[in-house]
């Protein structure tokens, strides 16, 4: 059997040591390298060529976003970040997964070997899944504003409808092609189940806000649905709507785990197309799993449509494969053309909302 090697990268000798241990562990792993900042860790993925690196998110010298960015010049390799929960770090993570990085791990509170070690499960399963993923998959990125809808472009919406969209590995470079092509004036609200930890999805919300015509911003318990804003589920709590006062309020929610994922799409989409019925537009992007599906055929069900990404921008053709296979996809586009897809879908007449 063939091992993956394995490049680690961290400032820590603790941690080097830890993460070492446990790849070490596994039989069809080893770990051919250490460095202990990004300078060098540049430097060992040129001569080591390894297939996998895990990256230190904070280091000296060079830090993991330019390390990255050298490593995928340089010599090209899946690169799963190591991130501690801090509002700086979770930025530098959500910028890293949009220049090419194929996933990351949250560093536990602590980080000793024992909670390290309640990681470990999660970090050999993306050092696994990373290796179904080719190099130019996630060389390949489409960047902000290729193909912009013009800002001052006239959209003319009516009535009351929903976007609602689901992501996860990938998920943070489709996001970032799509919303910023948005206008401001798109006039329906935009629902984002993304699969993250909880501080992450406030950093990805701010990053997307920053490049977007329209507000984007994390979800909160009980506020309103509006439109021209964009929601995203706050790691692990399901994102829920219901009715008060003729309004469609947001709420959360700390139930089991559905499809092993907190935020689950299918838990948002299920409950969306109760009140929008053939007014609701779902969007499945790049993904692991099938998180999406039942709720995609739900909004079917009632008559309202689906996107799903093509497999030639999704990182992992995973949870858009399913919707396509199960034929509820109306149409299968790269990440760069939905967009336009979505803006001519959503300026249709829309009939009456059944409530």
């Amino acid at each position: 059997m063939e091992q993956i090697k394995i490049l680690i990268v961290d400032d820590s000798a603790f941690m080097r040591m830890v993460l070492k241990d446990i790849i070490d562990k596994e039989p069809d792993m080893k770990v051919v390298g250490l460095a202990k900042d990004g300078v060098e860790a540049v430097e060992k993925a040129v001569s080591l060529k390894p297939d996998v690196i895990t990256l230190d998110v904070e280091m000296p010298k060079k830090n993991g976003l330019d390390a990255l960015s050298e490593i995928m010049l340089k010599s090209p390799t899946r690169v799963i970040m190591v991130s501690s929960l801090t509002s700086n770090e979770a930025s530098i993570t959500i910028e890293c997964l949009e220049k090419g990085a194929f996933d990351f791990i949250q560093k536990p509170a602590g980080s000793t070997s024992w909670t390290i070690r309640d990681v470990q499960d999660e970090l050999l399963r993306k050092i696994r899944e990373s290796m179904k993923v080719s190099i130019e998959k996630l060389k390949n990125i489409h960047f902000v504003g290729s193909k912009k809808i013009r800002k001052s472009a006239r959209v003319n919406i009516l009535g009351e409808k929903v976007v609602l969209i689901a992501s996860s590995t990938g998920g943070p470079r489709s996001l970032d092609v799509i919303i910023p092509q948005l206008p401001e004036n798109l006039n329906v609200p935009i629902i984002i189940v993304q699969h993250m930890p909880a501080g992450f999805t406030a950093s990805l919300a701010y990053r997307l806000d920053k490049i977007s015509n329209l507000k984007v911003k994390e979800a909160e318990d009980d506020e309103f649905l509006q439109k021209n804003v964009v929601y995203i589920a706050p790691g692990d709590f399901h994102l829920g709507l219901k009715q008060e006062d003729h309004k469609i309020k947001l709420f959360l929610d700390k139930s089991d785990k559905i499809n092993n994922v907190r935020p689950s799409a299918d838990f948002t989409f299920d409950l969306a197309a109760e009140f929008f019925k053939e007014n609701a537009l779902v969007v499945i992007l790049t993904g692991m799993g099938r998180d999406g599906a039942k709720g995609a055929f739900k909004v079917k069900h009632y008559g309202g449509k689906v996107i799903a990404e093509s497999k030639e921008t999704s990182v992992v053709y995973g949870m858009p494969k399913t919707v396509v296979q199960e034929g509820y996809a109306d149409f299968v586009l790269p990440n760069y053309d939905i967009a336009e897809k979505m803006l001519e879908i959503l300026a249709d007449q829309p009939r009456g909302i059944k409530r």
